[in-house]
């Protein structure tokens, strides 16, 4: 059964006329068509009602969707000088479109917009049965339902597997000094205090001092002598921005929305005022009335908005690399049921370096900052850890990264993971990712297009989260300063005294 499209051309007047010529032009565009594609397998059917071409597509192996706009413009080409005879509008009236896919479906799934969809032997089909506007075939919605379809059928077959990791270096065993969970022992002792909404922490004087200590020891160690420059940037993260880095479609689940107050008239926020001094209770119906539908996130990552203040622009070619970092920004990932002290909340803090430059610049940049990361592991903090190459999910299953290829593959991420004895043995328990280091290729200069005089560009970035590098360093060495390593001991210099609360 081929695919099949019903739809309707209306001119700016009848054609009753034209209609047998306008037939005859059609059989020509139909040969054309497949002398162009070196196929047979299209049929029309053509019928007509005063100012409506209606037209019935039949094609075997295409999308016959694909040849409504060009078929509209060569109507207007060649009966426009010569019979005034516009199309003024194209309607899809009906749709069923088969395609070919590499893997049947495990189970069942839904997609939107589509009426009908089955499985018919080796092809799946899909059925607009509700006439389809001009505008959503145009801007490719057919296309990408297709797209998305299959999409959803890899990740069935790819549901629950890990990512690729390759284990590249790993320091000596350490002996452990202790065995306790950091995060329950500082609470404990009044270093931490969970917050009051979920994920989030209040930090002591202790640990604060701690981390700072470690933010200290970045600037020193890498972002001085590499020349990383300091940017500050917004806390959100617009759709559109998210809409070209794929995080919109990628994690919705895992990010904080961001809703802005619809007015800021008192009068019109009176009632919810009225509600809350009675009832001492927030009123969230009529809350929602005043509040306008989300168009941005609470920052997930940091570095879609260092992009976005490169996009659209031309760089000198002396310029690179650009190396920049942002340590404002405080990052949000709603976690769910998968939170666990400090290592995996949902409010963090992080330093992002971001690198744009060529493949060469950035390889020279990544094995700069890797050496910055050993000396600050191995001397500074004396930790047990361990680097693994790392091929992301959406790169490793769709094809992009293939690992016998040396250009491909010095893209990916390198997953630097600390061992935390409290969790278990080395090798049953789950290490730690305390840090990472990417280089994405041409995804994001690409994506916000990014431009160079004559250079090839490619990008990265390398999140440093102070939260994880605290848990990975106490894990090992404990809470008493006396434990410490010389060199960091002396970083921090005297914690201060807890609080004596009565």
């Amino acid at each position: 059964m081929p695919s099949t499209l019903k739809a309707e051309f209306l001119f700016n007047k009848d054609i009753s006329a034209q209609i047998k010529e306008i037939k005859q032009f059609l059989d020509e565009f139909k040969t054309g068509l497949e002398k162009k594609h070196a196929q047979k397998d299209m049929k029309f059917t053509v019928s007509h009602e005063k100012d409506k071409l209606k037209l019935e597509i039949f094609y075997d192996t295409g999308f016959p969707h694909a040849v409504l706009f060009q078929l509209r413009n060569k109507l207007n080409q060649n009966f426009g000088k010569k019979h005034r005879l516009t199309v003024k509008k194209v309607v899809v009236s009906h749709y069923k479109l088969q395609f070919g896919l590499e893997k049947s479906p495990l189970h069942d799934f839904t997609i939107p917009y589509v009426d009908d969809f089955k499985l018919d032997e080796d092809k799946f089909e899909i059925t607009f049965s509700k006439p389809l506007e001009e505008s959503f075939v145009k801007k490719n919605f057919v296309n990408r339902i297709v797209r998305r379809i299959r999409e959803k059928i890899d990740q069935q077959y790819y549901a629950g597997k890990g990512e690729f990791a390759e284990i590249l270096w790993a320091s000596e065993k350490k002996e452990p000094i202790w065995n306790e969970d950091p995060s329950r022992v500082m609470v404990e002792k009044g270093w931490l205090q969970l917050g009051r909404t979920k994920g989030k922490w209040f930090f002591g004087p202790q640990i604060t001092k701690i981390i700072r200590a470690m933010e200290q020891i970045v600037k020193r160690e890498i972002i001085k002598p590499l020349g990383f420059q300091e940017v500050i940037e917004p806390h959100h993260e617009s759709f559109s921005t998210l809409l070209k880095t794929g995080h919109l479609e990628g994690v919705p689940m895992e990010v904080y929305y961001v809703c802005e107050p619809k007015t800021r008239n008192p009068e019109e926020w009176e009632t919810f005022i009225d509600y809350l001094k009675i009832s001492r209770e927030v009123p969230h119906e009529e809350l929602s009335k005043l509040l306008s539908p989300p168009n941005a996130i609470n920052c997930y990552v940091q570095c879609p908005n260092i992009y976005e203040f490169f996009s659209g622009k031309t760089i000198g070619d002396d310029q690179f690399p650009i190396l920049v970092y942002d340590r404002s920004a405080v990052s949000n990932r709603y976690e769910s049921g998968g939170r666990h002290g400090i290592e995996r909340m949902d409010e963090f803090h992080r330093m992002e370096l971001v690198y744009i430059g060529t493949m060469e610049q950035l390889v020279e940049v990544k094995d700069k900052i890797i050496e910055k990361y050993k000396y600050i592991f191995n001397d500074i903090l004396d930790l047990e850890w361990r680097m693994a190459w790392v091929t992301p999910f959406y790169l490793q299953h769709s094809g992009i990264l293939e690992l016998d290829d040396a250009k491909q593959r010095i893209k990916g991420t390198i997953d630097f993971e600390a061992y935390l004895p409290y969790r278990g043995t080395r090798e049953d328990s789950e290490w730690l990712e305390f840090q990472n280091l990417s280089i994405v290729g041409d995804k994001y200069t690409k994506a916000f297009n990014i431009k160079a005089q004559r250079l090839d560009l490619w990008s990265g970035c390398s999140g440093i989260g102070l939260e994880r590098w605290s848990v990975a360093f106490l894990a090992q060495k404990g809470l008493d300063p006396d434990n410490w390593p010389k060199k960091f001991r002396k970083e921090v210099g005297d914690l201060p005294k807890i609080f004596n609360f009565f």
